[in-house]
């Protein structure tokens, strides 16, 4: 196992600049995702640590070497893709051992190690079969069996969940943490699913257009984000953004929405009166019943909960309840937020107040 350090690091294809000086400290034992829109330079970033990307400026340490210059195969890691890049005409086992093969490990060693990741990923019964006999989970496996047999330093995972259906992603998702757990190996995971990462990784690193946004724990991230960007992004359903300004009325702080819509804050920033802002809260922090008057649009009930997809002062809002709720499109419904967990950003800057 070995630390990540990914220093000032740019990326530029000509003169475009793609990555722009991002600096991650990742220690020994961590998962950390890096998560974005597609675009943002995750996948970038993760294969210039791999060495399939050269770096334009900066610099990646594995352990305590500098790898700027090192080939893929000297920096001991291992990678799984989202594509599973396995031989058609090698069976599970060969498909696993063939790394090592060809570094000319003994025979035996490579059985060993096949057989450990085999147990570990659950493949003992299938190492005889061919990739075109084996589900998309299967295949999935074997790749990560691939990249275990070579007991890496850290582990690189490029949206590796992106080709398998929803349910088995969510199996899937809780496979690779449990692995991560029993090896604790350093992993760094790519993906654009917010709730993977949500669900998966120690820390989270937020990316839009090459730079880093925000970067902590997941429920930091989800309470606390840094700004309009995260807020949007963290989080299923996302936050409600209504635009309006911030009001002292009898020296209480208010939020007065675009269309006029007064609605309720318990606390403001000071000399904040007047001030462009957005007004965020979160969908499972309204309750029915308060003095908000949202105009129903649609109802889409999921059995544990429905979600309410509604208008609140001329702007969408989407809330999610336990109540199994039977309004109409058109009917009212009488909202409050939990003003303790409501979010205020600055309109220009788009950054936390």
């Amino acid at each position: 196992m070995a630390s990540v350090d990914i220093v000032q690091v740019r990326k530029s294809y000509g003169p475009h600049e793609v990555i722009h000086g991002i600096s991650v400290d990742i220690p020994d034992g961590e998962f950390l995702a890096l998560v974005g829109p597609s675009g943002c330079g995750k996948s970038t970033l993760l294969r210039m640590i791999a060495g399939l990307e050269d770096i334009s400026g900066g610099l990646v340490r594995i352990g305590n070497r500098v790898v700027n210059h090192l080939e893929p195969k000297e920096r001991n890691i291992a990678m799984v893709f989202q594509s599973y890049a396995l031989y058609p005409h090698k069976t599970v086992a060969q498909n696993m051992g063939f790394a090592l093969l060809l570094r000319n490990d003994p025979k035996a060693e490579i059985e060993k190690r096949v057989l450990r990741a085999a147990e570990i990923l659950g493949l003992v019964p299938l190492l005889g079969r061919y990739p075109r006999e084996l589900s998309g989970g299967q295949r999935q496996r074997v790749a990560m069996g691939r990249a275990i047999v070579r007991d890496p330093a850290v582990f690189l995972f490029d949206e590796p969940l992106s080709n398998l259906d929803a349910q088995l992603r969510v199996q899937m998702r809780t496979e690779i943490k449990e692995l991560h757990q029993r090896l604790e190996t350093t992993t760094v995971y790519v993906t654009h699913d917010q709730v993977e990462a949500m669900t998966m990784a120690d820390r989270i690193v937020v990316l839009h257009d090459g730079i880093v946004e925000q970067t902590g724990a997941p429920l930091d991230l989800y309470d606390l984000p840094a700004n309009l960007f995260v807020a949007g992004f963290i989080g299923s359903p996302a936050m409600n953004l209504l635009k309006g300004h911030i009001r002292s009325l009898a020296g209480k702080p208010a939020f007065e929405a675009a269309d006029g819509t007064m609605l309720p804050l318990a606390s403001a920033p000071a000399a904040s009166d007047g001030k462009p802002a957005i007004y965020g809260m979160r969908p499972e922090h309204l309750t029915l019943g308060g003095p908000l008057e949202a105009s129903v649009a649609v109802i889409e009930p999921m059995g544990g909960e429905t979600q309410v997809i509604a208008s609140l002062a001329g702007q969408k809002l989407v809330g999610v309840f336990r109540e199994r709720i039977t309004a109409r499109p058109g009917e009212k419904l009488g909202l409050m937020p939990d003003l303790s967990k409501i979010h205020l950003f600055d309109a220009e800057s788009g950054s936390r107040l």
